[in-house]
């Protein structure tokens, strides 16, 4: 791993807030909540655009909120800490079980630019062919184009609800023109829009875009100052590697000390230390096995 610079320092009061006007209003007919939608998702633009966010991490912990709902989805117990230690706690040689195996592919979907190959990567079971058909099958605006995805996927394979919401972020994520696929759907609807179709789920996923919208714009506030945090402190650590160290805070949701770029001891020492400076927090709450981020 080669040493370099954090990214420059955003400032978390420069980025826009979600109006209160989409926030607050309750609305059921489907053109007003198309409309809370599309403004939604374009102050959420706004946010993902900015060059200077640590988008990787935004995006990293938008994944774990996705895969627990995925997990809920299917009526599984596991939430944040659980795929957190299924995932970073993994040795060489390890499986991370049907939870670990959900939380991967989402992190792995969100880790490269939208490609089918990057897809196949989160879903190697899935042939390429399978993967480019399903995410050709929506058309018209980008919330029509997800909600047609996530049907077809769920009509031909009814079980694939994992890679339905996957390749259905994907299809909004490449229509709205980002680069990376932002997990949003999966955490704002509820089971049972699962099971609908047609105009019922491009409702639902409406609403869905909403709420995970005005999440999303919250978390990347809450990133910002975090980042913002731990790049103030950086130039403080005098260990060998904590440049590459603090590079990993600042795109991953979660760190486990053996996973630096430095001598065991040496690493847990600089996970001290930064906690200790409020630049990082420990996850966990154990003494053993522990997880850091910021």
């Amino acid at each position: 791993m080669t040493s370099a610079r954090p990214a420059p320092t955003s400032d978390p009061d420069t980025i826009p807030r979600m109006p209160a006007w989409v926030t607050s209003a309750r609305v059921e007919n489907p053109e007003d909540v198309a409309f809370l939608s599309g403004a939604a998702l374009s102050q959420l633009h706004i946010v993902v655009m900015r060059p200077d966010l640590p988008h990787a991490l935004l995006r990293d912990r938008l994944s774990l909120r996705a895969a627990e709902a995925c997990l809920g989805f299917a009526g599984r117990p596991e939430r944040a800490a659980e795929l957190r230690d299924a995932v970073h706690l993994l040795r060489p040689g390890d499986l991370p079980g049907p939870a670990g195996d959900v939380y991967l592919a989402w992190r792995r979907a969100v880790a490269r630019p939208v490609s089918v190959k990057a897809l196949c990567r989160a879903f190697p079971d899935l042939e390429a062919g399978g993967i480019a058909g399903w995410l050709g099958a929506g058309r018209g605006s980008p919330v029509n184009r997800a909600a047609a995805v996530l049907e077809t996927v769920l009509t031909e394979a009814p079980r694939a609800e994992v890679a339905g919401l996957v390749l259905a972020d994907a299809a909004l994520s490449k229509a709205l023109g980002w680069d990376h696929l932002v997990p949003l759907l999966a955490a704002g609807l509820k089971r049972a829009d699962l099971r609908k179709s047609g105009d019922d789920l491009r409702l639902a996923c409406h609403r869905a875009v909403v709420a995970s919208a005005v999440e999303g714009q919250r978390l990347a506030v809450d990133v910002a100052r975090r980042a913002a945090r731990l790049k103030l402190v950086a130039p403080k650590l005098r260990a060998k590697g904590a440049g590459d160290a603090v590079l990993m805070f600042l795109s991953r949701d979660a760190v486990a000390p053996a996973a630096l770029p430095l001598p065991d001891r040496a690493a847990r020492r600089l996970c001290d230390r930064l906690v200790d400076l409020a630049a990082v927090r420990e996850l966990t709450g154990r003494d053993t096995y522990r997880l850091y981020g910021v």
